[in-house]
């Protein structure tokens, strides 16, 4: 009998420690009083032992065992890469 894994969809938040990163998952509920829908997140720290993932791609995370006190997740895939290109918003580089 295999263990089922979960796997959560979420946003790289950030990238600064050494093989982890922080990821941010986004859920929407409804209220049980009016039903109205709102919107939470929750952190997770990952562990990516290459340093593949960078700020701002989407990820795919799978449970894991206890890696540190925080670490409990792994990173299972990187969906889809940022291209964003920094742009400066300085007024002296425009002509």
């Amino acid at each position: 009998m295999t263990k089922v894994e979960r796997i959560l969809e979420g946003k790289v938040v950030s990238d600064k420690a050494d093989k982890t990163i922080v990821v941010s998952i986004s859920t929407r509920s409804k209220t049980r009083y009016r039903g109205k829908t709102i919107k939470r997140s929750q952190k997770y720290l990952v562990h990516d032992p290459d340093n593949s993932a960078k700020e701002g791609d989407n990820v795919q995370i799978t449970s894991s065992r206890p890696i540190s006190k925080m670490k409990r997740w792994r990173l299972f895939k990187i969906q889809g890469n940022n291209d964003n290109i920094p742009v400066s918003l300085d007024k002296d580089n425009i002509k």
